[in-house]
């Protein structure tokens, strides 16, 4: 976008003090006539860049101006760096908008700043979990937002119907590689998951986005109702203490030791939507553990046990 160029045109004749156009041009991978109708577009609007023609001519911030955009400290530019290093791996626009700020920081920066793009690898999947394809209609949707343009898809829900909806997007949250998008419908605020979304078009028609919308504030709100749906029901199991960690981090937040019992054993509550929820996540560890209550889940795990045992008798 031409705007980038002129933000980053600043920014590089901030950092060298004096640039020709064919040198802008290279740092910013356009032609020479590009950068150079950049630079007098930012003359023109007022930015103080003039030229100066002769041998070590070429174009100045008029006595050594300065933007906001690099007032940053050492630590500060690290910090950026080691935020967005890891995106520049598998986002091009990442790693350019990198490298033209490498460009524009301080001498005194660029090393600290060029080893924390460098310092961080973030791999998001599990071991033994395949990595989630980033839907592809996740930049259509970012665009969207940007822009404040109303989006018009068909949606797919959980029972497997799908809907025509026209809905102005407010926001995209990436939670466990799975994403969703935060939007404003005819009946008011509501999250749908990305890759439930068959189509996705991005209309002409003006966005509408509440005054004080704060996305990350909303979604703090979305997770606690959704995670008090997870947790409905509660049960109380007993399991070596050794194991009690391993059985808290497989529940998440649903997981709580919660006492020592007399043999030795941790009691732990553990916590989903239904019994069979529960039943479902505790048959894998067999005779470890012991369900306490309540009775509900206690019959659920028979249940299943009876099932397994029914399925997979030897012949």
């Amino acid at each position: 976008m031409r705007a980038d160029r002129l933000v980053a045109t600043v920014l590089l004749l901030q950092a060298r003090g004096r640039a020709t156009a064919a040198e802008v041009a290279g740092e910013l991978e356009v032609s020479v006539a590009t950068a150079r109708r950049d630079l007098e577009a930012l003359s023109s609007a007022g930015v103080p860049v003039y030229a100066q023609a002769g041998r070590g001519g070429g174009w100045s911030l008029l006595g050594g101006a300065r933007t906001d955009l690099t007032g940053l400290t050492s630590t500060e530019a690290t910090a950026l760096f080691l935020l967005a290093g890891p995106a520049a791996s598998v986002a091009p626009p990442v790693r350019s908008a990198l490298r033209k700020l490498v460009g524009a920081l301080p001498d005194t920066f660029r090393a600290d700043a060029e080893a924390a793009a460098d310092a961080v690898v973030v791999d998001a999947a599990r071991w033994g979990a395949r990595d989630r394809e980033r839907p592809a209609t996740v930049d259509a949707l970012q665009d969207a937002v940007v822009r404040r343009r109303k989006v018009e898809m068909v949606y797919e829900g959980r029972d497997h119907r799908r809907s025509h909806r026209v809905v102005d997007p407010w926001g995209l949250v990436d939670k466990d590689d799975v994403w969703y998008l935060v939007a404003g419908t005819e009946d008011g605020q509501r999250t749908f998951r990305v890759d439930r979304m068959v189509t996705v078009t991005v209309t002409g028609e003006v966005a509408h986005r509440p005054d004080g919308f704060e996305l990350s504030r909303e979604w703090g709100r979305v997770v606690d109702e959704m995670e008090q749906r997870r947790s409905m029901l509660s049960a109380t199991v007993l399991i070596a203490a050794r194991l009690s960690p391993i059985l808290r981090d497989r529940f998440g937040r649903h997981g709580e030791e919660i006492g020592i019992a007399d043999d030795g054993r941790a009691r732990v509550r553990v916590a989903a939507p239904t019994p069979v929820s529960i039943a479902q996540e505790l048959a894998g560890w067999g005779a470890a553990v012991e369900v306490v209550e309540p009775e509900s889940v206690r019959a659920e795990l028979a249940r299943l046990g009876a099932e397994l045992v029914a399925r997979n008798r030897l012949r």
